[in-house]
């Protein structure tokens, strides 16, 4: 490229003009080299917890229990955007807690979506299917959709925390939970 701009200056056919279009050209390629157009693409999270509900009253006391092995359908839509259409994206699948009560979904990228637009434009909800605890099967809170979304500072990272969900024994147990 410096012999062709040192011809171009020896020749005397290097004007004003002519030295603006070729550096225009190369530092356009350059620069599209160096920063490459970014896709809008996020990683996310959705999760939440299930736990036993002794004294049959939604609220985590000191007698509940979070449930592992349970089972609870996550249903997700979320608003991918383009420059030229406006997509919907659903996701429906069944997930079972960990040994600490807690299921989880992660989609490692969805092309379209940017977590701030996510947050506002898109809606997950979770639902009890099934409980392993035979003591502990009756549902309380079947579905939740109340959501806390979180943009995390990593780049574009949602997460979606759930509203606990909870089943219920089928008697409550006074001597523990009291009138």
């Amino acid at each position: 490229m410096g012999k062709f701009l040192s011809f171009l200056l020896k020749s005397g056919t290097m004007n004003l003009i002519s030295f603006f279009v070729f550096s225009t050209l190369l530092f356009g390629t350059l620069s599209r080299e160096i920063h490459p157009s970014k896709k809008i693409s996020a990683h996310i999270t959705v999760m939440g917890f299930v736990y036993c509900d002794i004294c049959s009253n939604n609220t985590f006391t000191e007698h509940s229990y979070f449930i592992p092995d349970a089972e609870v359908k996550i249903d997700c839509k979320f608003q991918a955007s383009s420059p030229k259409t406006k997509e919907v994206i659903t996701i429906s699948v069944n997930r079972t807690t960990n040994r600490n009560g807690l299921y989880r979904l992660d989609i490692p990228s969805v092309d379209g979506i940017a977590c701030a637009e996510a947050a506002i434009t898109s809606t997950c909800e979770a639902s009890l299917l099934w409980s392993s605890s035979g003591s502990c099967d009756v549902p309380g809170y079947r579905t939740t959709t109340d959501q806390i979304a979180i943009k995390s500072k990593q780049a574009n990272l949602c997460i979606y925390s759930l509203n606990p969900l909870n089943f219920r024994p089928s008697k409550i147990d006074y001597s523990l939970c009291g009138n």
